[in-house]
């Protein structure tokens, strides 16, 4: 992950789908060591084959990812070795590591992960996603995302499996609360914001791979899970994270709907009376990510991955996460850092909504985009877990 966010900040889907092959590879190349225990004459001590075999997967998929990191990688496979006698072992698990590892990045190679396709403006109308560059702080003509909702998934049978329903109509009573919520409690000063509000909306900033990678992480030295099934719940979360991300922008460019930043500057042409335009509103992050709002894709990702969480450990798992810097606005505009930089569950579940209600509070997604967020991402979730196995 480290070298994701060294290279591209986490703004593309490399990170994550490196992290999905890898921890898949290292799963099944100890899975095919563990059955091979049966086999007296392999020679090696089981862990030791273990530790090899999984070493070799990550580093092979990382490799092939991170070229230019290569030594970088060395040096990390090294620690993780150091101090070990695996020279019996090293022939048999460095070998199985690295086949099953190019196994899974051929499976990967045509998946069309870094395409980019042309997008298509459309005319100023009600509901229309529209360009905003001096909001978003990118190019002119440029929209961010459109090659993701092409992507094959790792384990959905299409991005648009689950495609959600259409978002509510611009002249509907749902529609004109969300605007009216949104603009109220998402707007940069915001009275009506709880000082919690406003906490939680830039806590919940940081990238789902990033966090819930990180909590993960945690879980597993607090409850001492053996390698073997850590790896295999951190297999399902990342394969979860990125076929959420999936079907999110499969969605999003299918229904191409537009943001409140949108939405409430150009009320007055929108065609709906009960929506007033405030040509100077503003967000609470002063910022907008450049693609289409419905559904939320940070929404989906949290559910998903807090879905794989809860089958893991249990929903009602009380917990306490940590972020200690998230960006001031956008990416790359520099860290702040939170205080205080921790939050606290009573379950996964609570934390997915949270997380999904946050993006209400940042002024940047309707409550319909977070509630169906939240509702794809539990079914890719749930549907990661029903292929891959769980519990």
């Amino acid at each position: 992950m480290t070298l994701a966010v060294d290279e591209d900040a986490l703004l593309t889907l490399r990170g994550v789908r490196t992290l999905a092959m890898a921890h898949l590879a290292a799963a099944q190349a100890m899975d095919d060591v563990v059955k091979s225990q049966q086999d007296k004459n392999n020679g090696a001590d089981i862990n030791q084959k273990l530790l090899v075999a999984f070493n070799q997967a990550m580093f092979t998929v990382g490799r092939s990812q991170y070229p230019g990191s290569e030594s970088r990688l060395l040096e990390e496979r090294q620690r993780w070795l150091e101090g070990l006698d695996v020279k019996r072992g090293e022939r048999a698990g460095h070998r199985l590591g690295e086949s099953v590892a190019n196994h899974v990045l051929a499976e990967r190679s045509s998946d069309g992960w870094d395409s980019a396709p042309a997008y298509q403006w459309h005319p100023m109308a009600p509901g229309v996603y529209a360009e905003f560059s001096d909001h978003s702080g990118t190019p002119e003509g440029f929209i961010f995302g459109a090659g993701w909702a092409q992507v094959k998934p790792f384990v959905l049978p299409s991005a648009q499996h689950f495609r959600v329903k259409p978002p509510p109509d611009i002249a509907s009573d749902e529609y004109t609360r969300a605007f009216n919520e949104v603009k109220v409690l998402g707007a940069t000063n915001s009275l009506q914001r709880s000082a919690d509000q406003t906490h939680l909306a830039l806590w919940w900033k940081d990238f789902v791979e990033n966090s819930h990678n990180r909590l993960l992480r945690q879980l597993v030295v607090s409850r001492g899970l053996d390698g073997i099934e850590a790896n295999k719940i951190m297999a399902r979360l990342n394969v979860a994270i990125i076929d959420g991300y999936i079907s999110a922008f499969d969605s999003k460019f299918h229904y191409n709907h537009w943001r409140p930043f949108t939405a409430i500057r150009w009320a007055g042409n929108d065609q709906n009376p009960a929506t007033d335009e405030d040509s100077d509103w503003n967000n609470t992050h002063n910022h907008t990510y450049a693609f289409p709002s419905y559904p939320s894709a940070h929404g989906t990702a949290c559910a998903a991955a807090m879905t794989i969480l809860a089958d893991a450990f249990g929903d009602e798992t009380a917990f306490t996460m940590t972020t200690e810097t998230v960006d001031i606005a956008g990416p790359m505009s520099g860290p702040q850092k939170m205080d205080p930089p921790q939050r606290h569950f009573a379950r996964f579940s609570d934390a997915a909504q949270e997380c999904a209600e946050s993006r209400i509070y940042l002024g940047i997604h309707f409550r319909y985009d977070s509630e169906q967020g939240n509702a794809l991402g539990t079914q890719v979730g749930r549907y990661v877990i029903e292929r891959m196995g769980g519990g």
